[in-house]
């Protein structure tokens, strides 16, 4: 199993539509990825580790996918479509990064 992590950096002054990535955005991946997107969460960052620290992420999710092939072969041919979309929610470029799920419970 494999997660696939999108992070927005919360930048000051930058714009994060959290309805639009959760009502549209992340549905919108999920129809294109089919079965290949075992399932997904999305994050909405409300703090840093210290009092009062801003989260280092305004928003995330994490796509679960059974291998790296299989999220490529499922994205790849609606990253166009996907990514176009990015524009609708946010002005921040997003982080990714695929790691292998270790322990899920």
């Amino acid at each position: 199993m494999i997660k696939v992590s999108v992070m927005y950096p919360n930048n000051p002054g930058a714009r994060f539509d959290h309805d639009y990535y959760r009502e549209k955005h992340m549905p919108l991946v999920k129809a294109r990825m089919g079965d290949a997107c075992k399932y997904y969460t999305i994050d909405k960052g409300l703090a840093g580790g210290a009092p009062g620290a801003p989260a280092t992420y305004v928003g995330m999710c994490h796509i679960f996918a059974d291998s790296v092939d299989a999220f490529q072969k499922s994205f790849g041919p609606h990253a166009k479509e996907i990514m176009g979309d990015i524009r609708n929610y946010t002005d921040i470029a997003p982080v990714m990064q695929i790691s292998e799920v270790v322990v899920e419970k």
